[in-house]
């Protein structure tokens, strides 16, 4: 395992940040069962001293929470930290488009100019700073024209407010819009073995644009983490329970696949989720891995993924593993 964490540039931005990125959805607590604050910015914190640098969250992770925490644990430590947030869940206004409603009230996609200037002061409130690394609409409006959209976050830039601009879940129309319209530095979509159909379609564009991809879910949601096995019950309200990709047959299938991924786990003194995260960094067009962590030990573990240089032959054996038994999982 090399000592370095593997750095990697943000599109054309000039930005460098850790190939591992923090996750910070779970911190917010919503659908996560809460949230606890001391173990989550002791989670940041532990993520900067290892060499995470990038640091991925959004308003809507429990409405302002997760931008608050990571506020705090950031306070003194700015300048170690690159920050992404996103914009366009909005709850302050009922324009553009009606997406679900939290806590019994509306939340709406727009990305109108109007939403966005007043968002990003939100943020920076907040997180406590005066400027937001990378700025990221976090889902697509139908009602507002990408051009008004770009063009407002191209004010924001030459404002000094935001360094770069990326767009999630974007069709690969939207994507283009976007790369049209201005400087699009990232993409952020879910990928990992058993998720792959970005491959085919938003990954083409980000290598064409020299667009990042912040890819997240590498361990979908811990099927591919090397410790759910075919036996494992799932209870309560654990949302993998009724989850078609989490079926016995699929968890045999993984099952079999860890079996190859371990003896590559061994030689590199990892865990098998670590190697995992390590191959989803060596696909073409994959730029980052946002790995979620609500605690000390769980940021220690992804962070040690980025220090982790699989060699050829071994991406390849790891890759051919994923075909033979990954093909025609449930989805």
């Amino acid at each position: 395992m090399s000592r370095e964490m593997l750095t990697r540039q943000i599109g054309r931005s000039g930005i460098e940040a850790s190939a591992i990125g923090l996750g910070t959805w779970a911190i917010g607590g919503w659908m996560w069962g809460g949230t606890d604050e001391a173990a989550a910015i002791e989670a940041i914190t532990v993520s900067l001293d290892e060499g995470v640098t990038l640091i991925d969250t959004a308003p809507a992770y429990g409405k302002g929470l997760a931008e608050e925490i990571v506020g705090k644990a950031l306070k003194g430590r700015r300048d170690k930290a690159v920050i992404a947030t996103k914009c366009g869940l909005v709850w302050h206004t009922q324009k553009g488009n009606h997406f679900f409603d939290y806590d019994g009230k509306p939340v709406h996609r727009y990305l109108g100019r109007d939403a966005i200037v007043y968002e990003v002061e939100q943020s920076l409130k907040r997180l406590g700073t005066d400027y937001i690394d990378l700025y990221i609409t976090h889902w697509q409006d139908p009602t507002t024209p990408i051009a008004e959209t770009m063009a407002a976050l191209e004010d924001l830039k030459s404002q000094g407010k935001i360094r770069a601009i990326g767009a999630s879940n974007t069709s690969v129309a939207e994507a283009e819009a976007y790369v049209a319209a201005g400087q699009l530095d990232a993409l952020q979509e879910e990928y990992s073995m058993v998720k792959r159909d970005i491959e085919a379609s938003l990954l083409p564009v980000c290598i064409r644009s020299n667009v990042a991809m912040l890819s997240y879910s590498s361990l979908a949601l811990g099927l591919l983490s090397g410790t759910v096995g075919p036996d494992r019950v799932f209870t309560g309200d654990d949302q993998r329970k009724d989850n078609p990709r989490f079926s016995q047959a699929n968890r045999v299938k993984v099952a079999e696949l860890m079996e190859e991924v371990g003896p590559i786990a061994e030689a590199h003194a990892a865990t098998k989720a670590q190697v995992v995260i390590a191959w989803t960094l060596s696909q073409p067009g994959i730029t980052f891995s946002l790995c979620g962590a609500r605690n000390a030990a769980q940021a220690q573990e992804n962070a040690a993924a980025g220090r982790i240089r699989l060699r050829e032959h071994e991406v390849a054996t790891i890759s051919k593993a994923v075909e033979r038994h990954l093909v025609g999982l449930d989805a």
